[in-house]
């Protein structure tokens, strides 16, 4: 983080009206106080997909927003099908603090850089992975103000999901919510294409046995450089063929 940023304070709310009730409330006394907001929705417009059913959308809650919770505040909407020239003029009424709240899709998820917006709404987070949401709250917290990042979940989350919210409510440490993504996504396969998931590691775990899994693989290499077709070691390759030879296209020893 760079140096002279304040710590951003990380909210989860589950789904219901009072804790949304206390979002809007946090929202409206920090616009009161001349900062400015970012909404944050998963989806542009409705989708007729099941997989979508229930979450909120930006353009549907731009309308309510702007209409009905805040009319007395400036309102954009800012997603990834407007043309270039219309996303341009809505950041630029955000940047010179024509507008107050900025509801929008993933695309301020880089390159935005506003220091006077001190808050950030979720919605559905937990249909965002660990990455995306680090990246999303970076958008905040770039100025002298103290920022606040409510992440508001459905009702319908999964354990996973709940692990992921509850590691950007404890910490703000790039580091820890990468090794925190890598415990809980798994890094896939290293021979294949799967990007997540756990290896077929019989007992090690990635983070955790750092040390010897180094020193296994020093071994690896001491073995291969003394024998490259490990003829010396005729049980090791009849492992390794068993276990990847169809992946590594090796044939067996006979």
């Amino acid at each position: 983080m760079p140096p002279g940023r304040k710590p951003i304070k990380t909210l989860v709310f589950y789904e219901d009206k009072g804790t949304r009730k206390k979002a809007y409330e946090i929202v409206r006394e920090e616009v009161k106080k001349g900062r400015q907001v970012y909404v944050v929705y998963p989806m542009i417009e409705e989708s007729e997909s099941p997989d979508f059913k229930g979450l909120k959308y930006a353009t549907l809650m731009a309308d309510e927003l702007r209409n009905k919770i805040f009319p007395e505040f400036q309102i954009g909407l800012l997603h990834g099908r407007m043309k270039t020239e219309e996303k341009d003029e809505v950041m630029r009424r955000f940047i010179s603090h024509d507008l107050d709240i900025l509801v929008s899709t993933t695309v301020i998820e880089v390159g935005v850089d506003v220091p006077n917006a001190t808050v950030m709404v979720v919605e559905n987070a937990e249909r965002f992975g660990l990455s995306q949401l680090h990246q999303l709250r970076g958008r905040i917290g770039r100025g002298e103000h103290e920022s606040v990042c409510i992440l508001i979940s459905g009702y319908k989350r999964s354990e996973e999901a709940q692990r992921r919210l509850s590691v950007l409510e404890k910490t703000t440490d790039g580091f820890r919510i990468a090794e925190a993504d890598l415990m809980i996504r798994g890094p896939g396969d290293f021979l294949g294409t799967k990007q997540s998931g756990l290896p077929e590691f019989r007992f090690a775990n990635l983070i955790r046995d750092v040390r010897i899994l180094s020193e296994a693989r020093e071994e690896a290499f001491r073995i291969v450089n003394e024998s490259p077709t490990l003829t010396n070691h005729p049980g090791l390759i009849e492992e390794v063929s068993r276990r990847w030879g169809g992946r590594l296209e090796l044939a067996r020893v006979s």
